[in-house]
């Protein structure tokens, strides 16, 4: 299980897209996913960015097994996207491993940012995404 723990600037900066996706600025797949803690029960809340393939959303946690990830996990995958003042419940499925590598690839190219966290450029090979797909989790969005 890999985590890489946010920084202080990290978390500042998530705290502060957070805010600007509740207000609907930036990118218009940066969202702020809000999710009730697995031990508190308190609502938290995260700015993330998801990608599109076919007509699917999904989301990918470049820095592995974070509080969000597991925070889903422990609620069934519920959680919600906020965006301006729209509000989407959701269920998150988790995919399997093997399913990841083409996902993680388009957000790396999309998400160049994050990009470090990941190690590979958006045009190497899908074999190395394989590779390192079981170090960042993967969500596909559902409607609750």
């Amino acid at each position: 299980m890999v985590y890489k723990k946010p920084g202080t600037l990290t978390k500042k900066m998530n705290s502060f897209l957070g805010w600007m996706a509740a207000r609907g600025l930036g990118p218009k797949q940066m969202v702020r996913l809000e999710h009730k803690g697995r031990a508190s029960g308190r609502m938290h809340s995260t700015a993330v960015n998801w990608t599109e393939i076919d007509g699917l959303r999904y989301l990918v946690s470049p820095r592995g097994e974070t509080q969000w990830v597991r925070n889903v996990r422990a609620d069934d995958g519920r959680a919600t996207l906020r965006r301006g003042g729209d509000s989407e419940t959701v269920r998150l499925e988790e995919l399997p491993v093997e399913g990841r590598a083409a996902i993680i690839r388009q957000y790396v190219g999309e998400n160049k940012i994050v990009k470090g966290e990941f190690g590979l450029e958006p045009d190497d090979p899908l074999e190395q995404y394989q590779g390192i797909a079981a170090n960042h989790p993967t969500f596909l969005i559902q409607a609750a």
